[in-house]
């Protein structure tokens, strides 16, 4: 079995609750992270990141640094980009909290959104839920969330059942991945 990583990260899991706050002493002893930080956080490339600020699906850095806002932007992204297409993520993301680089329209913060996925994630343990599950799922881990108005509670509820799914397609695209793998190898050994 291969090790449980927090969604959108090359980091092994260690605690579900508030799994954003383990990046927060980080960020505020450095005053933001590097590009270069934030790759190694996430496993990704600096130009898969900086395509993503490009075409505005992550807020632009301040002063080269990346801070709360980016990084959970760039991990909710990186944790749906297996089971959803990338201008899909970027749609889904606008529909929760507006312009990225204006916290003026966000109806909740995207560390809080990330917070919530990584929740939903850890709920799961190693069974993936079947989608008639996820919107029991989504009530249960937002009931402490407070709206600014009640629809975008029901937004806010429709957008994490969407990120539960997709994340949940592309655990069960990566086993279908594996399985194929061991397939070959037992066709071939």
């Amino acid at each position: 079995m291969t090790e449980k990583m927090v969604p959108g990260t090359a980091i092994p899991y260690a605690d579900s609750n508030g799994m954003f706050a383990m990046f927060r002493p980080l960020i505020r002893a450095t005053d933001g992270l590097t590009l270069g930080q934030v790759c190694a956080i996430t496993g990704l490339e600096v130009s898969t990141i900086q395509n993503w600020v490009k075409r505005k699906f992550v807020p632009r850095p301040v002063e080269k640094k990346y801070h709360e806002r980016q990084l959970a932007r760039i991990l909710l992204i990186s944790a749906l980009r297996d089971g959803m297409k990338i201008d899909a993520i970027g749609e889904l993301m606008t529909m929760v909290n507006g312009d990225a680089d204006d916290v003026s329209d966000d109806i909740i913060s995207e560390e809080q959104l990330y917070d919530y996925l990584c929740h939903a994630m850890a709920d799961m343990d190693d069974r993936l839920p079947s989608a008639e599950e996820v919107p029991a799922l989504v009530e249960q881990i937002t009931a402490d969330y407070a709206p600014p108005d009640e629809a975008a509670s029901r937004r806010l509820r429709s957008a994490l059942t969407v990120m539960i799914l997709a994340h949940t397609a592309g655990r069960y695209k990566q086993q279908a991945e594996k399985w194929f793998e061991q397939l070959k190898e037992d066709q071939n050994g």
